[in-house]
C-alpha cells in the first residue's frame, strides 16, 4: 500500500475498504489534462514571485509534461492505487525528478486545484455545448427553408388547433435552442473566475500572484473570497440545469418525431439509419433514438437534482462529500454532447410526407377561428362570433362535413352577416398568410424569421461564443 503525500498526521495505513471507498481516480482521472495545465500555471506563478526557482520550475513543468503526454500514450495506467487524479500527477511528478516535484504543491491546496480543474473542464464543455447546438439549429434552418411551402396542423392539447407552416413550427424548436446557447453563455460568464491560490480556504501567507495565474490560464477574473472559492458549486448545478432545460427541449421534439413517424400521423420518415427492427416482429422500425433521446432527458433532471440535494446541508468550506459532484457533471455533459452531434445528423435526413401534412391541416375544423375573425370584421362582437362559429362547427359534425362543405345558404342560416367573401377564409394557404403578425405563422413572416436566425447564427464566432480560446 503505498504511503500517501498526506500519511504524516497518521499513526495507522487507511483501511483496504477505505481507499477503495474514497478514491475517485476511476472518473476525475479525465481531468487529467486540466490538473496538469493548472499545475504548469501554478508552478510558473511560484518562479515569477521568486518562491520557488526559475531552474525548479523548469524541471517541475518538463516533468508535467512528460507526464501529459505517457498518459496520453497510455503509458501511465490511472487506477486505484492512486487516490485521485491530483494525487496521481503529483506522486508521479515526485518519483521522476525527486523532492523538487514536492515544491508543486505549494500555496495550494486539492480544494482550491480542483475547483481550478472542474472551472477549465467546465468552461471547454460549455463552449463544446453551445457549439453543437448551432449545428442542431444550422441543420432546423436548412429544413425550414427546404419545406418553407410545408402546412400543416399546429396543435393544442394535441387535437388540431389552426393551420401554420412547418417551417413555422421548426423555428419554434429554434428558439428554444437560441434560448439553450444563451444559458450555457451566461452560465459560462459566471464560471470563469479563477480559483487557484484560495488554497485549502483562508488563501495564503505566501506572497502568490492570483492575477499572474488567472492571465496565464485567460480567466478574466479571480475569486473575491477563498471560501466561496472552495465551496462554490454553484457553476456545476447551473450547467445541469441549463442542460436539464435543454434536454427537455430535445425531448418535446423527440415525442414529436416519435408521434410524426406514426402510421396514425404519417407526417414524417426517420432515416433507416436512426431507427432499429425487432427482435421478433419483421415488419418493425423503431423510432429508438427519438425514444432514447426523450429517456435520456430523465437522467440529466437526475443529475441535477442530484447535485442539488448534495450541496443543500454543507457547511463551508470543502466536505468531502463535494467528491461526489463530479459524475454527475461528467454523465450529464457525455449525455448532452452525444445527443446534440446525433440530432444534429438526424434532422437533415428526415423525410416530410407534404401531402398528408397538407392533407391534416384542414381537418378538425382547424379555420373556425378565422371564420370568427371573418364575423368580426362584419362587426359582430367576438364572443358572438366565437358562438355563432360553435354552431356551425356542431352542425357540420352532425352532418359529416367539414366547413369547406358548407354552402352559403347553410353558413346564412347561422348569421345574415355570412356572405360569398367568406370563403377566402376557409382556404388554408390564404389564412396563413393572413397571420401577419410579428412571429406569426404568415410566409413572409416566417422567411423574416429564417433570415434573422440565419444572420444570427452567422454571427462572428468572438460575439456568440463567450470562450473565444476555446478549440475549434
Amino acid at each position: 500500500m503505498a504511503e500517501k503525500l498526506w500519511q504524516g498526521r497518521f499513526d495507522q495505513p487507511t483501511n483496504k475498504l477505505v481507499e477503495e471507498y474514497t478514491a475517485s481516480i476511476h472518473y476525475d482521472s479525465r481531468l487529467y489534462r486540466y490538473d496538469i495545465e493548472g499545475s504548469i500555471a501554478h508552478c510558473r506563478m511560484l518562479a515569477e514571485c521568486g518562491i520557488i526557482s526559475h531552474d525548479e520550475a523548469s524541471r517541475i513543468v518538463e516533468g508535467l509534461g512528460e507526464i501529459l503526454r505517457d498518459i496520453e500514450r497510455g503509458r501511465i495506467t490511472l487506477d486505484s492505487v492512486h487516490e485521485d487524479i491530483h494525487m496521481a500527477v503529483e506522486t508521479e511528478l515526485i518519483a521522476r525528478i525527486g523532492e523538487t516535484g514536492g515544491k508543486l504543491h505549494t500555496a495550494r491546496s486539492r480544494n482550491d486545484q480542483v475547483a481550478l480543474d472542474m472551472r477549465l473542464y467546465t468552461r471547454d464543455v460549455l463552449s463544446q455545448c453551445r457549439s453543437l447546438l448551432r449545428d442542431v439549429q444550422a441543420a432546423l434552418l436548412e429544413m425550414a427553408e427546404k419545406h418553407i411551402e410545408v402546412l400543416m396542423p399546429g396543435f393544442t392539447h394535441l387535437q388540431h388547433a389552426q393551420p401554420v407552416l412547418f417551417s413555422h413550427h421548426l423555428m419554434a424548436y429554434f428558439e428554444m435552442f437560441t434560448r439553450d446557447r444563451e444559458r450555457f453563455g451566461d452560465c459560462f460568464r459566471r464560471m470563469n473566475v479563477m480559483p487557484l491560490g484560495s488554497a485549502a480556504l483562508a488563501g495564503t501567507t505566501l506572497p502568490t500572484d492570483m492575477e499572474w495565474t488567472a492571465r496565464y490560464l485567460k480567466f478574466p477574473k479571480v475569486v473575491a473570497n477563498s471560501m466561496d472559492a472552495v465551496s462554490d458549486r454553484d457553476y456545476m448545478i447551473e450547467f445541469c440545469s441549463a442542460s436539464a432545460i435543454l434536454m427537455m427541449h430535445v425531448s418535446r421534439m423527440a415525442e414529436e418525431l416519435i408521434l410524426w413517424s406514426s402510421p396514425e400521423f404519417a407526417f414524417v420518415e426517420i432515416s433507416d439509419a436512426f431507427c432499429t427492427g425487432s427482435s421478433i416482429m419483421p415488419q418493425k422500425k423503431n423510432p429508438d433514438v427519438p425514444e432514447l433521446m426523450r429517456g435520456k432527458s430523465g437522467r440529466v433532471f437526475g443529475n441535477l437534482v442530484g447535485l442539488l440535494t448534495l450541496t443543500k446541508g454543507l457547511p463551508l468550506t470543502y466536505n468531502r462529500d463535494l467528491q461526489e459532484d463530479k459524475e454527475a457533471v461528467f454523465d450529464t455533459a457525455d449525455t448532452v454532447t452525444v445527443t446534440l452531434r446525433l440530432l444534429s445528423k438526424l434532422l437533415p435526413q428526415i423525410t416530410v410526407n407534404r401531402e398528408r401534412m397538407a392533407a391534416m391541416a384542414g381537418r378538425g375544423f382547424t379555420l373556425a377561428t378565422d371564420m370568427a375573425d371573418y364575423l368580426v370584421r362584419k362587426g359582430v362582437p367576438f364572443r358572438k362570433a366565437h358562438h355563432i362559429v360553435g354552431q356551425v362547427v356542431q352542425y357540420c359534425i352532425k352532418h359529416g362535413k367539414e366547413l369547406v362543405d358548407c354552402t352559403l345558404d347553410e353558413f346564412k342560416t347561422f348569421h345574415k352577416a355570412f356572405d360569398t367573401d367568406v370563403f377566402p377564409y376557409l382556404e388554408i394557404s390564404t389564412v396563413i398568410d393572413r397571420r401577419t403578425s410579428v412571429g406569426g405563422t404568415a410566409t413572409s413572416r416566417v422567411k423574416e424569421a429564417i433570415a434573422l436566425a440565419r444572420t444570427r447564427l452567422d454571427a462572428p464566432e468572438n460575439e456568440t461564443n463567450p470562450n473565444p480560446n476555446a478549440e475549434k
